[in-house]
């Protein structure tokens, strides 16, 4: 389909939302399709950025996530400070669940070759895999967020935010020294000559910080991705009366109670992932699709499971690259500090299992 069929399409749903739902909701469909035009546009891949550095020591991919990280931080940080009843960070309780999640889930966005937002984008431009990958993502990331008590009794503490206890200078200052690590540890690992920027990815990291900041604006809440998808799937298993919400711990929640009983439009991190696939799809249309060899059979079932443990992990870990590693550190949660070591441990195995199956 060409883009101004789209553009005049997507133009009406956004009317539509601004007339029967709230100019708030419609705000974020904007925000969402501008995350998705530069995600699909700049091919911002956060999973291929950390694989390109593991495999090739190339390191501008990740250099630009850390550039995102700092713009995002100077400017979530006081806010989050300055309007602490009106703003929320995306704080996650340190836990076994946690551990255990983010390194499932770097190993399996390696092999499915996306995480929330990757299959987001990529889905919305067409990549047949992708596109399988979503429903099963969000099936997973249903049944984790079901099973979700269970894990936390294994062992948790509650949820450290730095700006909470350090104040918002100190906890951009410790955000700063940290991504100055990761920094210096990524030059160790590819050693001199590499070459460590991108201007595609520069811009496209400027770019999505500023996205990042107008969504927690606009919504009150950082930028998710893979509560949408449980939500999706939650809905539909309590349609067709295969899950009683009140029940569950974590979907009896008064907030996820009641995102369960009303419009899937009047939710921002859906409206977001539903602006991200349009984005991509304004992006995609009109190119040639690029052409890839066909998968086997294997590589469909290997993939299809991989987006399964995708969803499923990300809600141990509260979040995946956006929701646990962006917004978290962004905000000034500890538990995305936690969260990238373990899932860069699992992208060590998940780009090996990539290669064993020959994607």
């Amino acid at each position: 389909m060409a883009r101004l069929p789209l553009a005049v399409l997507f133009a009406a749903f956004f009317l539509a939302l601004a007339w029967f739902v709230s100019l708030r909701q419609a705000a974020l469909f904007l925000v969402g399709i501008g995350m998705g035009g530069v995600l699909a546009g700049a091919r911002f891949g956060f999973t291929t950025g950390w694989r390109r550095l593991i495999e090739q020591r190339d390191p501008s991919g990740v250099m630009a996530q850390l550039i995102l990280l700092a713009i995002a931080a100077a400017v979530c940080m006081p806010l989050l400070a300055e309007y602490p009843t009106d703003l929320g960070a995306a704080l996650g309780p340190p836990s076994v669940s946690l551990l255990i999640g983010a390194f499932v889930f770097g190993a399996a966005m390696q092999i499915a070759d996306g995480c929330g937002s990757g299959t987001l984008y990529k889905a919305g431009m067409g990549v047949p895999l992708n596109m399988a990958i979503l429903p099963v993502f969000a099936i997973g990331s249903f049944l984790g967020s079901a099973q979700l008590e269970q894990w936390l009794q294994l062992g948790a503490t509650a949820p450290v935010s730095l700006v909470r206890t350090f104040g918002a200078g100190e906890a951009f200052g410790l955000t700063l020294i940290g991504l100055l690590v990761l920094g210096l540890a990524a030059r160790a690992w590819v050693g001199k000559g590499a070459s460590w920027f991108s201007r595609r990815l520069l811009i496209g990291a400027v770019l999505l910080a500023a996205l990042a900041m107008l969504n927690l604006l606009i919504a009150g809440q950082p930028w998710g991705v893979v509560y949408g998808f449980g939500l999706w799937a939650a809905k539909l298993a309590t349609a067709i009366g295969v899950f009683d919400p009140a029940a569950n711990a974590f979907w009896s929640q008064p907030v996820n109670l009641n995102n369960l009983s009303q419009s899937v439009f009047l939710d921002v991190t859906s409206i977001t992932n539903i602006g991200i696939l349009a984005g991509a799809l304004l992006v995609a249309a009109g190119q040639t699709a690029a052409q890839r060899a066909p998968l086997t059979g294997k590589q469909w079932l290997v993939g299809i499971i991989a987006g399964f443990l995708l969803g499923y992990s990300s809600r141990l870990a509260f979040g995946c690259n956006i929701g646990a590693m962006v917004s978290g550190i962004s905000t000034g949660s500890l538990h995305g500090w936690i969260w990238v070591p373990l899932a860069f441990c699992g992208s060590l195995i998940g780009v090996r299992l990539r290669r064993h199956f020959a994607f």
